[in-house]
């Protein structure tokens, strides 16, 4: 298979969406009697995933399809408006910017799919079945999804919700034809890990956060310095495993990369915002306990479930050490149910992702 390179109008397309990254974070900051509540957890949730998908959609496209064409740059700077609408749409209040919300997403579907029918007629055997697979069926959940603006109230964000969830399916149904049109694994991978990064930055600014609020005092600085080694032991176990544990020879769907990750994603944004959490105490210990790790747990599966697929043969680790590894979770889980010392939970974690890091890379 030919070596596809990301170009620079990709990295442009990701910056844009580190402020509705953000945006969705920040969701979880917003504590009400001692924790962020189940209503906020749905929030970013249904607000993080309309996210990820558009930008799924349009990388998975450019993997197979994109050319860096004239018209393929157009499409893509048009796309950035609608992640500016949807981005500046993305509130707690929900309600009063749903309208403006449902424009961008939308329009970012809807002008992925046009891209995916303008190829069609352009490609041969396997590749123009496949672009006309998802020219034909993504329509499907546009349409669902575009019935909500006839409704109000929770019947508005089932209807929008039930349309991405059908959307988000298409390509799992269509498996057995996207399989004879392999994605270029070196590519997906490498786009997936730039927006990793992003999601590693907001960890990045949660630690600036905590410096800024506490004015250099020993317990910020401690507190800072934990965290910052924190996300340089996330950052080693993830890229180094993408740069040298993987085979990008291999060639699949792509599914276990692209869903998997929508799991790495929502850990990472929950891991940025517990700490701010653990730091400012407006949260209840026993939340943020499980909240912080939740995430780690969340994480760890994650990231052993998306590289097993492509990880070399003889690099896979072993079940006794994944079995070490979760029980060391577990047990320091139980630890700080006792002892009750926020800057220790950052400690412990810090230590699991440098063993985790040390054990699998």
């Amino acid at each position: 298979m030919l070596i596809k390179k990301v170009t620079w109008l990709e990295l442009f397309y990701d910056l844009l969406f580190v402020a509705a990254v953000s945006k969705a974070t920040h969701v979880l900051l917003h504590v009400e009697h001692g924790s962020v509540g189940w209503h906020n957890l749905e929030k970013f949730i249904l607000i993080f995933i309309p996210i990820w998908w558009a930008w799924v959609g349009q990388t998975v496209y450019n993997n197979r399809f994109g050319q860096d064409s004239i018209t393929h740059r157009m499409f893509m700077i048009l796309q950035l408006f609608f992640v500016l609408i949807m981005t500046a749409s993305l509130n707690v209040d929900f309600d009063a910017y749903y309208v403006s919300f449902f424009v961008g997403y939308i329009g970012l579907r809807g002008l992925t799919v046009v891209q995916y029918l303008l190829t069609a007629p352009k490609e041969t055997a396997h590749k123009q079945e496949t672009a006309r697979f998802f020219g034909t069926y993504l329509w499907v959940g546009i349409v669902i999804s575009s019935c909500s603006l006839f409704f109000d109230s929770w019947v508005r964000y089932l209807i929008l919700y039930t349309g991405i969830a059908v959307d988000i399916l298409v390509p799992l149904i269509g498996r057995k034809k996207l399989v004879i049109t392999p994605i270029h694994t070196e590519h997906l991978l490498e786009r997936f890990a730039q927006f990793t990064l992003i999601l590693l930055g907001e960890s990045v600014i949660s630690i600036l956060s905590v410096l800024q609020s506490d004015h250099f005092t020993v317990s910020s600085i401690v507190f800072a310095a934990l965290t910052f080694v924190l996300v340089i032991a996330i950052w080693w176990q993830y890229f180094e495993n993408i740069e040298k544990r993987v085979d990008k020879s291999k060639q699949t769907a792509g599914q276990t990369i692209i869903y998997g990750h929508l799991f790495i994603y929502l850990s990472l944004s929950m891991l940025a915002a517990s700490i701010q959490l653990l730091f400012l105490g407006q949260a209840a210990y026993t939340f943020v306990l499980c909240f912080t790790f939740a995430s780690v747990l969340l994480y760890f599966l994650s990231v052993l479930l998306v590289f097993h697929q492509y990880r070399l043969s003889h690099l896979k680790p072993r079940l006794r050490v994944i079995l070490f590894l979760t029980g060391i979770l577990c047990v320091l889980f139980i630890l700080n149910i006792f002892i009750v010392v926020p800057h220790l939970i950052v400690a412990e974690i810090m230590l699991f992702f440098l063993l985790f890091a040390k054990m699998t890379v």
